[in-house]
């Protein structure tokens, strides 16, 4: 077959990924480089995932020699950004406390779902029952085990995909072109859907719509949430969490998706395992073996799950989160998944999204680039009122990385939720505004917000009511599923019991 050209795993597509990689983790790369570029390679695609023709036979065979003599070059970071779990946790230190022992969990006295505008976040506790057994203390003498209601993971839900969906059209767009096409529109600050009614032929002509997303995810055209990888992988690892429990390993996670996962809606880092694990190769070697994407944003949009089934215990979120991410990725890549994983978890005993952010930096080693992309989010967003100007400093200093890396998009998720103080419309529309990996970025601000939110209620219709409470996934078992159903499925894989008499669905 000729004209053939395969996304992310080619090897003179990985070969300048790899080039940039080794850069930016100081590797010494100056003779390979030389030797790639006089031999007629090609620098890394900036946007795309393959570049334009076919390498000749010897151009590819030069691009797989070097890429092994790249990963044969030690990175001086290695010592600050580990990714074995016990270096990680050795470099943290303050790796959260486990989650209070088991005991009754509050009965809420509420039946009714809350009223608009009122607090409702894991914070505000009702007193529980008094419920003892021979020589047991009464149940409001002992700490109970955190928890998220049937209500806050049905929102956590509907936040991911709301902010997926929004994201949608304009992945891959530059920070400008965004800017320009919700200004044509009247949607500058970004406030609801990106729609094409009113846009200027000359305007859309230069910033064209995601190609795949835009027939479904425009505001004229959104009919129910159509498929994406950003909620595929949360749907595994509910399966993976029902099959093996809480102590799945990294090779189950492999076997998982060869038995679920089809390979053409795997990108970057996914992708590469998923030819490795084809090749036989095992993890962790499928994170390293001609990987260039191993730091990029992947594993992070799989770690809600981890959050979501660990309520209140951010160390064990990110453990489980790491063993899921060490198959795809090392270092920065892993790092950004465990704090994504912990952010989430510390929501059931935390009902600020600061607190939650905390929690997330304290399984991150201090030392390392992600906890510094964290920072400087968290940071900026402090510093200025306007959130075009919290994103013009973010690409100024994290520009120079690819948009689906995890370093600025862990920034930028960072600030976002910062600056909007946990506010779902807030949340996710910064996240967006703000460029880069615009769809993933949504997802994971819009479950963040949305389990803060507390209750589907609480997250305005105009957001939820486009969705139709159903999915689309190629994720067997799963097409056309409601969002309160998957909270439902959560819920039978959370760790430790739970008796809450929860608020219906509304």
């Amino acid at each position: 077959m000729t004209g053939l050209r395969l996304t992310w795993v080619q090897p003179e597509d990985l070969i300048g990924h790899e080039l940039r990689q080794a850069a930016e983790d100081d590797r010494d790369t100056a003779e390979i480089t030389r030797r790639w570029h006089t031999a007629g390679g090609r620098p890394a695609a900036e946007r795309a995932g393959a570049s334009p023709g076919p390498a000749s036979p010897r151009l590819r065979a030069l691009a797989e020699e070097l890429l092994d003599e790249l990963a044969s070059l030690d990175s001086p970071l290695a010592a600050t950004e580990p990714t074995e779990l016990a270096a990680v946790r050795a470099a943290c230190p303050s790796w959260p406390a486990a989650a209070p022992a088991l005991g009754p969990v509050p009965v809420p006295a509420r039946e009714e779902p809350p009223k608009p505008g009122e607090r409702t976040g894991p914070g505000e506790r009702p007193a529980p029952e008094e419920r003892t057994g021979p020589g047991e203390r009464p149940a409001s003498h002992r700490a109970p085990a955190p928890a998220f209601t049937l209500p806050q993971l049905h929102a956590a839900w509907l936040g991911r995909a709301a902010g997926c969906l929004l994201g949608k059209p304009v992945e891959k767009l530059p920070l400008q072109g965004i800017r320009a096409l919700a200004r044509a529109t009247g949607n500058w600050p970004l406030r609801t859907w990106f729609t094409a009614e009113g846009l200027p032929a000359g305007l859309a002509a230069a910033y064209p719509w995601n190609r795949r997303s835009a027939p479904t995810s425009l505001r004229e055209n959104i009919d129910g949430m159509p498929e994406d990888d950003d909620l595929n992988y949360p749907l595994l690892n509910l399966l993976l969490l029902r099959r093996h429990g809480r102590d799945f390993t990294t090779a189950q996670v492999a076997k998982l998706w060869l038995d679920e996962l089809p390979a053409g809606r795997t990108f970057t880092a996914e992708r590469v395992a998923y030819r490795n694990l084809l090749s036989g190769i095992e993890p962790p070697d499928t994170a390293r073996h001609r990987n260039p994407f191993r730091e990029w944003i992947g594993a992070a949009i799989r770690a809600d799950t981890h959050g979501w089934t660990n309520p209140g215990d951010p160390g064990a979120a990110a453990g489980q989160a790491h063993r899921d991410a060490t198959l795809t990725h090392t270092a920065n890549g892993v790092f950004g998944a465990m704090f994504i994983a912990a952010t989430i978890a510390a929501a059931a005993t935390h009902d600020d999204v600061h607190a939650c952010l905390r929690a997330g930096l304290s399984v991150v080693p201090p030392r390392s680039r992600l906890a510094g992309a964290v920072h400087l989010g968290i940071g900026t967003a402090r510093a200025h009122a306007d959130f075009e100007t919290v994103a013009d400093v973010l690409h100024s200093a994290l520009g120079h990385y690819h948009w689906v890396h995890v370093l600025p998009n862990a920034a930028l998720v960072a600030a976002a939720l910062t600056h909007a103080d946990g506010d779902f419309g807030g949340s996710i529309c910064r996240a967006v505004s703000g460029g880069w990996d615009t769809d993933s970025n949504g997802a994971t601000a819009g479950s963040v917000a949305g389990l803060l939110a507390g209750h589907p209620d609480r997250l305005p219709e105009h957001w939820t009511g486009p969705l139709k409470n159903r999915l689309a996934t190629s994720v067997g078992g799963f097409d056309s599923i409601g969002f309160d159903s998957l909270a439902e499925l959560t819920r039978t894989v959370t760790p430790r019991p739970v008796n809450l008499r929860e608020t219906p669905h509304p």
